[in-house]
């Protein structure tokens, strides 16, 4: 199973640590078009604090990003698990698992980026702030720019299991499955299930808790229908729609009662 999910937005402290070694991440056929995107984003936070701080669309109080880019190559880096917080990240809870399940997120979780396309839990980088919708003068739009390398990456990392797609739109547009891996994809969506809303912070928290659920129970559904199944049997209320047609993904929506 290959789960993909967001970043966080907020990110913790790079801390003391080793710098980042690009050579070092998981899915090295990303590490040209890493260097690419780190190179220009490390020029434009040192050279232009003003327009940097426009391309990457951060406010007044959030200048102090644009030094945190520019320093980068130097940072202390540390585990991608412990890099990213925020909702989903403290509902999914990483360093509260056994050992079994953080070594079953360490083979199954991937994090895509804006900036390094796509991360294991286990891969050290530093704090940084540049989200999938960036533009960047040199490179252009970041999801175009990942598109063609992950195209060559990703399908080989899915392997012949199950792909649980709990992206944001915005990170999607990296990298969409086709064919064969498509009909093998589940997207969720978490609705309240009284309005059949979508509400931002409790998807992300249930999407986190989706996540722990199946490491903690060590729940490994080889495709959709057995993901439909396996969430069920945990507790979860789900409604799933299968593709009408060769090459797309399974649409699963979840069904929640509370907003918490």
């Amino acid at each position: 199973m290959l789960v993909l999910l967001p970043p966080s937005e907020g990110k913790a402290n790079s801390g003391e640590g080793a710098p980042l070694e690009l050579g070092s991440l998981s899915l090295p056929g990303l590490t040209a078009a890493r260097e690419a995107v780190l190179g220009e984003l490390v020029e434009l936070c040192s050279s232009d604090e003003e327009k940097a701080r426009e391309v990457l669309g951060l406010s007044e109080g959030l200048r102090g990003e644009v030094a945190k880019n520019a320093g980068l190559r130097t940072a202390g880096a540390r585990p991608a698990g412990e890099i990213y917080t925020g909702v989903l990240y403290d509902a999914l809870g990483l360093a509260t698992l056994d050992a079994d399940a953080r070594r079953r997120a360490a083979d199954s979780l991937l994090v895509f980026s804006g900036l390094w396309g796509a991360v294991r839990v286990t891969d050290r980088i530093p704090s940084y702030r540049c989200s999938m919708g960036v533009k960047l003068p040199g490179l252009g739009a970041l999801a175009g720019h990942w598109r063609a390398p992950m195209a060559e990456v990703l399908p080989a990392a899915a392997g012949a299991g199950l792909v649980l797609d709990l992206r944001s739109s915005a990170y999607a547009a990296a990298w969409r499955p086709k064919g064969e891996v498509a009909g093998r994809t589940a997207t969720v969506r978490v609705l309240h299930a009284p309005t059949r809303k979508v509400v931002s912070h409790f998807n992300k928290a249930t999407k986190g808790r989706i996540v722990r659920s199946l490491l903690t129970a060590g729940a490994v559904p080889e495709d959709p229908a057995a993901l439909v199944a396996a969430l069920r049997d945990l507790g979860y209320a789900v409604e799933a729609e299968a593709p009408g047609k060769a090459g797309k993904a399974w649409a699963l929506d979840v069904l929640v009662d509370e907003i918490h």
